[in-house]
């Protein structure tokens, strides 16, 4: 995942470009709302990340501007990632994504009760997440 490759000018297209893997999406996914913020973190995650993939979807959205990476402020062996504002901007969007699986699949409880502030007030719902994430 090239930062300059891009297929089509299209911006549906140039957007898949940075964050159209799974991988990326649940990357993001983790760290707007698990509060995820290590290598090791990620990789607890139940869809089972291999390794050499999340390093280089970690690299990619870092990059892109989507992630920050930082030195971790208890151990010198570890990075901490985190959302950048372009990165945070994704919310919205990922918003409609659960609504809409929401539709169609069967959600866990914890997934559902996301979904069910969410529907109530969006924009609300979004606010708060987006404050949660900024004053980390």
């Amino acid at each position: 995942m090239e930062t300059n490759k891009k297929r089509s000018e299209c911006p549906l297209s140039r957007s898949l470009d940075i964050f159209g893997d799974k991988w990326s999406l649940l990357i993001i996914r983790d760290l707007l709302f698990y509060k995820k913020g290590t290598y090791n973190d990620f990789l607890k995650s139940e869809e089972g990340i291999a390794t050499n993939i999340l390093a280089s979807r970690l690299k990619a959205l870092e990059e892109n501007g989507i992630i920050e990476k930082s030195a971790h402020p208890e151990s010198k062996a570890k990075n901490l990632y985190r959302l950048s504002n372009k990165g945070i901007d994704l919310l919205p969007m990922i918003m409609e994504i659960y609504i809409w699986s929401d539709k169609y699949f069967t959600m866990p409880l914890e997934v559902k009760q996301i979904i069910i502030e969410a529907k109530k007030d969006k924009d609300n719902f979004v606010k708060q997440i987006v404050k949660e994430l900024t004053d980390q």
